[in-house]
């Protein structure tokens, strides 16, 4: 299956899910407000008159705080940086770049009305559903490429690159998995992690997903898939580290339940890391972006936004190897890096996303039963 129906089939399974779907520091509305321009309740650049105004207003707060982008987490540093080379007068500040999805939402709580407060997140579904109230509405320019399925309808949260869980590996020491059940064998003991922990971390709680369905299950119930972690942790083989690339370049976590892309990154660290997405079902998904409602730099926060929807950025993604959420209208306008999309692999034949009922049941489960499981 070549990345195109790939992407057409995630982008149609996630319908469900998305379809149902302070105070700012003295100065940084000042500039914009002087302008005649509310950046904080901007829900569009029509709203700041051109985007050379929105750029202004960006450029006189001269600050943008994110939080829980890694470097090496689907080209995110590239990312950064080109944002930093092209916006010199707006200090990025990198806030800790590993925290979790629920984690992200603390800190704006922690910091509300305060200039250290986040500006804009990078969010898994299930946090993202759960914290709507705390997000701002923003529709970028790009808006009409992003399919309806993929984006909160009033622009409160919005997908932006995904890919589908898979297993990493140092093939070095391990054979190829081609089951959840090789996972269980001794020779993986103490070996394999996943990436945090599932009541808070998106790709944790993918990993639990893809294990549910793996084992037989659906996604109107994760029980299996606990199961089967409970099951890999009474073998001794559930390594309780959290992975970064350094865990992975020493060999710390060998074994890896990751999104593909993330797990694809680790060979530039390691020659020896292979990703594999196992047959059978498989389980996609896509991380979201959002605004602060409580934004200490709101026009930087909208900035930011469309920066990552545009052209340059989505392409970005895909030199990472995460699939863009406007890969297809890209490709429908020549303007996607055609090498890079066709080298993405292939995906599975059967791919399941969670609704959001399926992702607000999976995320009570867990809560009340994942620590007794894997202690």
């Amino acid at each position: 299956m070549s990345p195109r129906p790939a992407l057409a089939a995630l982008g149609l399974l996630a319908a469900t899910s998305l379809a149902l779907a302070g105070c700012a520091p003295a100065g940084s509305d000042d500039a914009a407000a002087s302008d005649g321009i509310d950046a904080a309740s901007a829900t569009s650049v029509e709203d700041f008159g051109s985007f050379e105004a929105l750029e202004e207003a960006a450029k006189a707060e001269g600050a943008l705080n994110v939080i829980a982008l890694p470097r090496d987490w689907a080209n995110y540093g590239e990312i950064l940086d080109l944002f930093a080379e092209r916006y010199p007068e707006i200090a990025i500040e990198e806030q800790s770049p590993d925290v979790s999805s629920a984690e992200e939402i603390q800190a704006a709580e922690a910091n509300a009305g305060l200039d250290t407060a986040p500006d804009v997140f990078d969010l898994g579904l299930t946090v993202a559903l759960q914290n709507t109230d705390a997000f701002a509405p923003y529709r970028v320019q790009t808006w009409d490429d992003i399919p309806d399925e993929l984006k909160h309808p009033e622009g409160l949260f919005v997908g932006d690159y995904g890919g589908y869980m898979s297993i990493g590996y140092d093939a070095s020491s391990f054979d190829a998995p081609t089951s959840l059940d090789d996972l269980l064998g001794s020779e993986f003991a103490g070996s394999v992690a996943i990436n945090g922990d599932p009541t808070q971390a998106g790709a944790a709680f993918a990993a639990v997903g893809l294990a549910t369905v793996q084992s037989g299950g659906t996604l109107d119930d994760f029980q299996p898939g606990i199961d089967f972690f409970s099951e890999l942790n009474a073998a001794g083989n559930l390594l309780k580290v959290d992975v970064t690339s350094a865990t992975v370049a020493s060999g710390e976590t060998p074994v890896v339940f990751d999104w593909d892309y993330l797990n694809a990154a680790h060979s530039a660290e390691n020659p020896d890391w292979k990703t594999v997405v196992l047959d059978g079902v498989g389980y996609a998904g896509y991380y979201n972006q959002a605004i602060n409602a409580d934004a200490p730099h709101p026009a930087a926060a909208r900035l930011w936004q469309e920066f990552l929807y545009s052209d340059e950025v989505q392409n970005l993604w895909l030199k990472g190897g995460a699939r863009p959420v406007r890969a297809e209208a890209m490709a429908a306008a020549g303007t996607i890096d055609e090498e890079l999309y066709a080298a993405l692999p292939e995906a599975p034949e059967e791919t399941v996303v969670p609704t959001e009922e399926q992702s607000e049941a999976a995320g009570t489960l867990l809560g009340e039963t994942w620590a007794a499981a894997v202690e």
